[in-house]
């Protein structure tokens, strides 16, 4: 078939889709953060297209199992992936990752959510200032938790470390809930954390919180000062959310997801469940998400050199 005929046939396709069922892929199982921005999103969609657009969970291997399904899936718009900024960070500290970032187009990014460092009560520190400064002075004295190897979270301490110059000991954790369990008893000092899991305990008094990692305050917390605010300017980590769709899939239907989505983000309710959520809803075009996928691989090569972290066989997080 001739490069013209081939370029009428995909314009056809963009212009007729959908005419079918789409199904959405989330590499996790149900109920964490990136099911939750998908059953958000879906329904909105569906209206939009005149459609059903499906949740189908493909979790395990780290979200691999999941994100290889859609890179090998069709270019033809019937395949999405609500991917996970682990994406930018897998391909530095996973053994053997099946697909490549590139095998992806971006649509868009539909919601970024901060972490937070918080403390047991008993850790003399209150403010980033102050646990940098203690930090430097004890070395060694203290330790964070993080749950997952590999996780944004753990990466997270990696540049935290590098970039203040403090010396705080990682001690990993298979999972946040057990993560979250010792610091509350004292058994670790600190911890990086998601900051919905965290804010129910920081406002019962049982944590303190030190600072969130995003470069500017979280809607849902807006009386926690930021890392960056706090003595380490630039330090930015927030987990992010984003439609993808398998490469080569055509700019018009490209365009016409992410408009879809553009618009359920719009929506009162859709904005408020996120921001309940402690997450900013995005909306940014297939460009800009792009550029932050590329600007988060060279972020993330780089920390991980810098903190001697080895690629290994990562489990589920």
């Amino acid at each position: 078939m001739s490069g013209v005929l081939l370029s009428h046939f995909a314009l056809a396709q963009a212009q007729e889709y959908p005419v079918k069922l789409v199904r959405m892929v989330v590499a996790t199982s149900p109920g964490g953060g990136t099911d939750i921005a998908a059953r958000l999103i879906s329904p909105k969609l569906s209206e939009y297209f005149g459609r059903q657009v499906v949740i189908e969970n493909r979790g395990g291997a780290s979200t691999t199992i999941g994100g290889d399904y859609v890179a090998r899936s069709a270019p033809d718009g019937y395949t999405l992936l609500m991917g996970v900024s682990s994406l930018a960070i897998l391909p530095f500290v996973m053994a053997k990752v099946p697909y490549k970032p590139d095998d992806f187009a971006a649509i868009t990014q539909v919601a970024t959510s901060p972490n937070i460092i918080i403390s047991h009560p008993s850790v003399p520190v209150k403010t980033t200032k102050e646990l940098i400064a203690f930090a430097k002075t004890r070395p060694g004295q203290l330790n964070i938790a993080a749950g997952g190897a590999g996780s944004s979270q753990h990466l997270a301490i990696a540049l935290f470390v590098t970039m203040s110059g403090a010396k705080i000991t990682h001690v990993p954790y298979k999972g946040t809930g057990m993560a979250m369990i010792d610091v509350v008893a004292g058994h670790v000092h600190l911890m990086m954390a998601n900051i919905i899991q965290a804010l129910p305990i920081i406002r019962n008094g049982r944590l303190n919180a030190i600072g969130v990692t995003g470069l500017t305050r979280a809607t849902v917390a807006p009386n926690i000062p930021t890392i960056a605010e706090g003595g380490v300017p630039g330090y930015e980590v927030v987990q992010w959310y984003g439609l993808l769709a398998p490469a080569h899939t055509p700019r018009d239907i490209i365009n016409k997801v992410r408009a879809g989505t553009v618009r359920a983000l719009q929506e009162t309710a859709v904005k408020e469940r996120f921001n309940a959520d402690g997450a900013e809803t995005v909306g940014n075009t297939p460009d800009e998400f792009a550029a932050i996928i590329a600007a988060d691989l060279k972020k993330w090569a780089k920390v991980v050199k810098d903190a001697g972290i080895k690629p290994q066989q990562l489990g589920s997080f």
